[in-house]
């Protein structure tokens, strides 16, 4: 793990949610409006999670992880700040391109059917599914919100860099070994 980084990740605050608690331990990518013609990319190994609350909605989540939206990372923090406190690892990266497995990816996250659904068929059909090892801090990080920062795109670089050193998995080795597990599933099942 880097000792300091100044990437982020933007993603729904109640996905964000959901990692901080380990019920989800992947991303489920598409890209933001701005990615340009290729798209969304998988460009850094790691990063601190930038919770958004924009496009976000409990119509959007599955009915029993609604609640998601009620949780600190899901809300709008106050006055322009941002709060890090997550940190995601890449451990694997699988780009999904048969739609007949979205059903399969039910199980390891939060966001509805519908809306995988539409994420997969958004332009170019696909997806990529990102498992993640999550890192939590006892004490977050409070960072001002910039302009530059704003807009529908992935990959935010911070003003500054940001240690890494007092971060805890928010899953220990074993539970992280059953989300690999669940992952490699879909994975077996794309080939």
């Amino acid at each position: 793990m880097q000792l300091q980084n100044r990437i982020a990740f933007k993603e729904w605050g109640a996905v964000c949610a959901a990692l901080e608690q380990g019920t989800q331990s992947v991303i489920v990518r598409k890209g933001g409006i701005h990615e340009g013609e290729t798209g969304f990319r998988v460009e850094h190994g790691e990063f601190w999670m930038f919770p958004t609350r924009f496009h976000q909605g409990a119509e959007q989540l599955q009915p029993e992880n609604s609640s998601l939206l009620n949780l600190p990372l899901a809300q709008e923090p106050a006055s322009g700040k941002l709060n890090l406190a997550l940190y995601s690892v890449v451990e694997a990266v699988l780009e999904l391109k048969d739609p007949s497995l979205l059903s399969r990816l039910q199980s390891l996250q939060v966001l509805n059917e519908e809306t995988i659904q539409q994420r997969f068929e958004y332009k170019n059909p696909g997806l990529f599914v990102l498992l993640v090892r999550v890192f939590r801090l006892p004490h977050p990080f409070e960072v001002e919100q910039e302009s530059r920062y704003a807009g529908c795109h992935s990959w935010v670089e911070l003003s500054q860099e940001y240690a890494t050193g007092d971060l805890k998995p928010v899953l220990d080795s074993e539970q992280f070994l059953d989300a690999q597990q669940a992952f490699q599933q879909v994975v077996v099942s794309a080939q």
